[in-house]
């Protein structure tokens, strides 16, 4: 005997599929859904697909954006000189919220990983080395610390420096709040590589 009518299994079905939605997760969402008046879901369901059709990549940082060039690209506030290279739009976001970064962005989508078949030519890398001209003095590589986000990070490096731009890499190290017993070896083994002078 099914749990479940056919419709709302396929519903948990589809929230399931969702990255970080579990099973519980799934249901709790699809039964609050199915909670809300149907003007409330039609309106749920209007927004996610306008969303999907008015998204596009900004054309300058390929950032996601409902206009052509994004409010961060077209900020006259924000410092053109430095570009913050992410992997990923929602990176953009996270840096965002530090209130540290007043340059612009250039997101790749994605890294280069050999094991899925992601290879250089499937980033936004030429879009990136297009943008690299006399008013570019930096470029801050901010992808993750996995073995892809360092690989991609080298050769980023090895695909600007002769075009005559400095290219950095954030530090990695350990968080604020936390203990040194908890750390791993890489992120210790970055704290002391990325060490600052004090006083």
């Amino acid at each position: 005997m099914a749990l479940y009518s056919e419709s709302v299994g396929a519903l948990i079905e589809k929230f399931s599929s969702l990255p970080g939605v579990g099973r519980k997760s799934a249901q709790r969402v699809a039964f609050h859904l199915l909670s809300l008046s149907d003007e409330e879901v039609r309106s749920f369901a209007e927004t996610m697909i306008r969303a999907k059709e008015t998204l596009c990549y900004c054309k300058v940082c390929q950032n996601m954006s409902d206009k052509e060039i994004c409010d961060i690209c077209s900020d006259p506030n924000r410092d053109r000189s430095v570009i913050c290279v992410v992997e990923d739009p929602r990176d953009v976001i996270s840096i965002e919220r530090s209130m540290e970064f007043r340059g612009r962005y250039h997101v790749l989508h994605g890294v280069i990983s050999p094991s899925k078949g992601i290879k250089p030519d499937d980033l936004k890398l030429r879009e990136l080395v297009s943008r690299i001209d006399g008013d570019i003095k930096e470029v801050i590589v901010a992808t993750n610390l996995t073995v892809e986000g360092e690989t991609t990070a080298m050769y980023i490096a090895k695909l600007l420096r002769p075009l005559g731009v400095e290219v950095t890499r954030i530090a990695h190290g350990l968080p604020v709040g936390g203990d040194i017993i908890y750390a791993d070896e890489i992120t210790l083994a970055k704290a002391l590589a990325g060490r600052t002078r004090i006083g």
